[in-house]
């Protein structure tokens, strides 16, 4: 069932708009990490994620967490509590830091981090004379987590949340946008994601204050002086003019993306509904949506007469399509070998048995008619 053409898990989609605000910045000679673009794109991430958010447009979701956890505060030995079922960087800026990780499992209806083994690591911590500096919150595959559990837990403790809505633009609780819940939110327009700057990131706060200190950290830190005066140590970190010209084009097709990317979802409802042994991720009750940027399933076999993820990705990979485990968790990465990390083996098992599917907003009636036809020969 091989295909010439690739179906990719999620690849970059294009409006038409993009090449314009480009084009502009070119004709001006606008291409520097500032200019009337980076201004646009952040007044128009503004203007969706309401809830009077500020948003500083940076390099990448990971360079916004990094600002983030300084903006928090976070210093070496500090201990910052992580969401282990996540990608490298939710993680990753935590060592940037010299700050020391300590991994929360997830919890089964939203895959997110469990506001009960949340508050054991808080108090174990706390027991131990060490109060966690930060709360690393994820929203992962769009899914968003127990917002208000985690919230509830963040004032009792008087902890900050840094919100992942990486991968969750456009996907909201209770009405209210992700990336608009945390003390610090960061969103990525890496180029998988749902809309794209190819390479690009932002950090939101509700404070102007923030918004223009992280603005500071990520252009070097450069004092107001008429010389290169630095009292602090600075990134270069700051989006450049020309990704955030991509990224005012795909503002303007980002509810479209979202629209796409659910019907994906629900296409796979419908696949893989009278297959036994196999379950698509949904939202767990109408106060979460997701804008399943990835649509993901988990397979059991020993209700699917022992076929196994690996042979439903293996099916898919002959047959042209690309698939992928679910995330490793990161107290299972030799990198964090040493980490704390506090549950039990959601995360584990949801790695163990969960494939991520192609879910693009680009993909034709042909790509799904090809999916299905793997699935049907292979169930």
């Amino acid at each position: 069932m091989a295909s010439t053409k690739k179906i990719w898990l999620s690849s970059p989609h294009m409006g038409g708009a993009e090449q314009s605000y480009v084009q502009e910045a070119f004709d001006t000679n606008w291409v520097a990490p500032l200019g009337p673009n980076v201004n646009g794109f952040e007044e128009t991430l503004e203007e969706y994620l309401t809830e009077g958010s500020k948003v500083a447009a940076v390099s990448s979701g990971t360079a916004a967490i990094h600002l983030g956890l300084i903006l928090l505060g976070v210093q070496r030995n500090d201990i910052v509590l992580c969401q282990s079922f996540t990608f490298s960087a939710s993680a990753n800026p935590i060592l940037y830091q010299g700050a020391t990780p300590v991994f929360v499992d997830s919890e089964e209806t939203t895959w997110n981090i469990c506001p009960i083994h949340l508050e054991n690591a808080i108090k174990a911590c706390i027991s131990k004379g060490k109060k966690p500096k930060a709360i690393i919150a994820v929203h992962l595959y769009g899914m968003p987590y127990q917002v208000d559990a985690v919230q509830e837990i963040s004032q009792k403790y008087d902890i900050p949340v840094l919100e992942d809505s990486a991968e969750a633009l456009g996907s909201s609780y209770k009405e209210r946008k992700c990336g608009t819940f945390g003390d610090i939110s960061i969103l990525s327009f890496n180029g998988n994601k749902i809309i794209t700057t190819s390479g690009g990131g932002a950090l939101v706060s509700r404070s102007q204050r923030i918004k223009e200190r992280a603005i500071f950290i990520a252009t070097q830190a450069r004092d107001d002086a008429p010389h290169y005066e630095h009292s602090h140590i600075g990134h270069n970190y700051r989006m450049s003019n020309i990704c955030a010209g991509i990224g005012r084009g795909q503002m303007e097709v980002l509810d479209d993306h979202v629209k796409l990317r659910r019907e994906m979802n629900s296409f796979y409802a419908t696949l893989f509904q009278d297959i036994k042994g196999v379950k698509v991720f949904k939202e767990p009750s109408l106060d979460f949506y997701s804008n399943h940027w990835l649509s993901a399933i988990t397979v059991h076999p020993e209700q699917t007469n022992g076929i196994t993820r690996e042979d439903v990705r293996h099916a898919f990979a002959k047959a042209n399509i690309e698939s992928r485990p679910l995330w490793k968790p990161m107290h299972l990465q030799p990198i964090f070998k040493d980490a704390l990390f506090y549950g039990k083996n959601v995360s584990e098992k949801l790695f163990e048995t969960g494939l991520c599917l192609p879910s693009g907003s680009n993909l034709t009636n042909q790509d799904r008619e090809h999916i299905k036809g793997v699935v049907q020969s292979l169930f």
